[in-house]
C-alpha cells in the first residue's frame, strides 16, 4: 500500500509542473509565465510540435521579432506586459482555434542568448502549459479528455493491483 501511495505522490508532483488552460474556440487565452529574474533580454514561446526554428512568439530588446514566427500565429500573439514588469512574460493568444491545442513552453534569457536548431533560446523551459480547446464542433476534445482520464485510472488500478498482490 505504501508503494502505491508513493507512486500517486510522484504522479501528482509531476502533474503539478504542468499548467492546463482551457478555452473555447474564438476566445482569447492567457498562458501564464513568470520569470524569477526581472532583467529579461529575451522571451520565447514555442510548441515542441512546430518545425524548428519557428516559434509562437519571440521578444527581444523591447520588440517582437517575427523572423521565424509560425504563420498560424501571425497577428494573434502578444505579451500581457511588454515592459515585463515583475518578470511577467505571460502570452496572450487571441481568437483561439482548435489547431492551437497543444503544449506550449516559455523560456527567457537575461544576458546574451545563443541560437540553437531546436529553439532560439538555449535553456530549459521555465513553464510548460497544456492548452485545451474545448467545445469545438468536432467532438474530438471530449474524446481526447475521456481517453486521458481513462488512461490515468487504468494505470492507477494496474499499479494498485501490482503492489497490493
Amino acid at each position: 500500500m505504501a508503494a502505491f501511495l508513493f507512486l500517486l505522490f510522484l504522479l501528482s508532483e509531476a502533474a503539478s509542473d504542468l499548467i492546463v488552460v482551457s478555452v473555447h474556440p474564438g476566445e482569447d487565452a492567457i498562458l501564464p509565465c513568470r520569470a524569477a529574474d526581472v532583467s529579461i533580454r529575451a522571451v520565447e514561446w514555442t510548441r515542441p510540435d512546430l518545425e524548428p526554428p519557428e516559434y509562437v512568439l519571440f521578444y527581444r530588446d523591447g520588440h517582437l521579432d517575427t523572423t521565424h514566427l509560425h504563420p498560424s500565429y501571425k497577428g494573434r500573439v502578444d505579451l500581457v506586459d511588454r515592459h515585463l514588469k515583475d518578470g511577467d512574460v505571460s502570452l496572450i493568444l487571441t481568437n483561439v482555434r482548435s489547431q492551437d491545442r497543444g503544449t506550449y513552453e516559455c523560456r527567457v534569457a537575461s544576458g546574451g542568448f545563443i541560437r540553437t536548431k531546436r529553439a532560439i533560446l538555449d535553456s530549459e523551459p521555465i513553464r510548460t502549459i497544456q492548452l485545451q480547446v474545448t467545445g469545438s464542433n468536432s467532438g474530438r476534445d471530449k474524446d481526447e479528455n475521456s481517453t486521458h482520464v481513462g488512461l490515468y485510472i487504468g494505470l492507477g488500478v494496474f499499479f494498485a493491483l501490482l503492489f497490493l498482490t
